[in-house]
């Protein structure tokens, strides 16, 4: 059985064509975002300086199986509203349930076609990602050295 992979509204695909129409550069991030703080801030302004940002925000069902049955904190349409409320990223929306294999990956790649994936150092599988990028014409950019001081899973240790 063969998944369909589909991850573009109609009017993000319409926002993701005029973006191009105008020249900009399409620059992908995807990630959690669940307790925002300043080094999520300063990675998406590194991200945003690249070109028009497109932010793919892991589902609920995602981070649960990511980060353990305790997270999220906030729910993916809350955190969608929180970037989009610090007005960096030109468009967020949530990554689908199934977000979780390398075909599931390509698709969104082949689907948004960035020019850039912007990530930070600590990024895993970043030599998959290349090469997934670079069969669709894109690269992947590391935008942020990871600082291990600052994490959304510390800041809720220290509640």
């Amino acid at each position: 059985m063969t998944t369909e992979y589909h991850f573009l509204t109609p009017d993000l695909t319409q926002a993701l064509q005029a973006a191009r129409s105008r020249g900009e550069v399409v620059v992908l991030v995807t990630g959690v975002f669940d307790v925002l703080h300043e080094e999520h801030v300063a990675f998406l302004r590194k991200a945003k300086a690249l070109g028009w940002l497109l932010v793919g925000v892991e589902s609920d069902v995602r981070v649960a199986e990511m980060k353990g049955p305790s997270r999220p904190v906030n729910p993916a349409q809350r955190r969608v509203s929180t970037l989009e409320e610090l007005q960096i990223a030109d468009a967020v929306f949530v990554l689908p349930d199934h977000f979780n294999t390398p075909a599931a990956h390509e698709a969104l790649i082949a689907e948004v076609r960035p020019r850039y994936l912007a990530v930070s150092a600590h990024t895993a599988h970043l030599d998959k990602k290349q090469a997934i990028l670079a069969k669709h014409g894109g690269e992947v950019k590391v935008v942020h050295e990871h600082n291990p001081a600052v994490s959304s899973t510390i800041l809720l240790a220290q509640g």
